[in-house]
């Protein structure tokens, strides 16, 4: 008997065939859609909305906080088990270690720039230092990016530090409204002199303006619109109920003890409160980390400030449901040297640190990457024992995206020149 079929047989395998394949094609092409509008919806519902970034000004010790390697011979402090398996933080850190379930710790951060003022660019832009372009900081990226309207600014910077975060080329609608200890008023939002003359003062302001342009060599459009609606936006803040979200004094006792009674635990209720408001990112930043003398104390003091506040963030963020809304972002320029320097300091060290990113439906309770427990003196050794590597760029484009936000597109400076949003990858597995 043959093998091969009849003519009608042949017939009939090939109808078969056909409708295999019709259907087949059908079901791949329903399967590309199904993905397409789970992805779509995941896209519209489940993306976080709001950055809060918590900044260790002068460069937190990584041994001292977040990278303890107990054991090794550059273990300078206890450390202790948190609520994630296998993941330890340094002593200090207790209320931090009872929220680490919810954190990703990155321990592999590189950079180039070591000096205090060119790596805070770097790690607040993604960009090293250029002398021909003022870059954005990752705040004023995403209120560029994703649109929406509020009385208050949508970019707020609380205890800033001498290097703020800035609108770069995006202009400086974008900069940081820039506030000191909560604890105390929003400056410069209350009337001093009755309705009946502030609104005559805005009338003589904007006759001001005109005599001023007027008298300009060069009129641009752009100054003119700038200065309308930043005016605009002033009066309008100061008549909003919205200036509520910064007023921590109303918040409950028991919401600000668990916080910390600091200016900075108080920035960081601030900050709960102002994402809550739809407020896109707050820059909350805690000075003091620069040790080059006495590290081991200086740093334990500072331990003591942020552990509880940073915790009290991620409680309070899930207590209001929001956590999944809000990516909490915690990082300074660079770490310090895994050896003491003169005077019991520790000094810059670029050459592999910590990031925590937390919120946003990270993946916590995790560690990428990891340092040396016997790193070499030698910056260009010790760069090549980090395991798992990353760039403060690749951190902006893990945030970013998460946000929803095209990080690899391009955008025209004001003199046209085309600038990529961030030149850095998404580090896998934190969201």
């Amino acid at each position: 008997m043959s093998i091969f079929p009849s003519e009608c047989g042949h017939q009939s395998h090939q109808l078969h065939r056909r409708q295999i394949l019709q259907t087949t094609a059908g079901g791949l092409l329903f399967t590309t859609l199904a993905e397409r509008l789970a992805r779509a919806a995941e896209s519209t519902s489940q993306r976080p909305k709001s950055l809060i970034v918590l900044w260790l000004q002068g460069g937190a010790s990584q041994l001292d906080t977040f990278d303890p390697h107990p054991g090794s011979k550059i273990a300078a402090v206890a450390a202790r088990k948190t609520s994630a398996k296998g993941i330890m933080l340094a002593e200090g850190l207790e209320q931090l270690a009872d929220q680490m379930h919810r954190v990703v710790l990155v321990r592999s951060v590189m950079s180039r720039e070591g000096d205090h003022e060119r790596a805070t660019y770097n790690a607040k832009t993604g960009f090293r230092p250029d002398p021909t372009l003022q870059h954005p900081a990752i705040g004023a990226v995403v209120c560029h990016q994703l649109h929406d309207q509020l009385d208050i600014p949508r970019h707020i910077s609380i205890l800033p530090g001498q290097w703020g975060a800035r609108g770069g080329y995006l202009g400086e609608q974008f900069d940081a409204f820039r506030i000191g200890d909560p604890a105390e008023p929003v400056p410069d939002v209350r009337k001093q002199v009755s309705n009946k003359r502030f609104n005559s003062r805005l009338v003589d302001l904007r006759e001001v303006e005109k005599s001023f342009r007027r008298g300009r060599l060069q009129q641009l459009d752009a100054d003119k619109t700038l200065q309308r609606l930043t005016t605009q936006a002033a009066v309008k803040m100061m008549s909003s109920k919205q200036l509520s979200a910064f007023d921590v004094n109303s918040a409950t006792v028991a919401e600000r003890r668990q916080y910390g009674d600091t200016p900075f635990g108080r920035g960081c209720l601030a900050a709960r409160r102002l994402v809550g408001a739809g407020v896109r990112c707050v820059e909350v930043t805690l000075n003091g980390w620069d040790t080059h003398t006495n590290n081991e104390e200086s740093q334990r003091a500072l331990v003591d400030q942020l552990d509880p506040a940073f915790a009290g963030l991620l409680r309070d963020l899930e207590h209001h449901q929001i956590l999944d809304d809000t990516i909490v972002l915690c990082m300074g320029e660079f770490g310090r040297t895994p050896w003491y320097a003169g005077l019991g300091g520790r000094d810059h060290w670029p050459h592999g640190f910590s990031v925590c990113i937390a919120g946003g439906g990270a993946n916590g309770g995790q560690v990428i990457g990891e340092t040396s427990p016997d790193p070499s003196r030698d910056p260009e050794v010790a760069r090549g024992q980090v395991v798992q590597p990353c760039s403060l760029a690749d951190i902006h484009a893990t945030v970013l995206h998460r946000l929803d936000i095209p990080y690899e597109e391009e955008l025209q400076t004001p003199i046209g020149r085309p600038m990529v949003i961030s030149k850095g990858t998404p580090v896998p597995g934190v969201f």
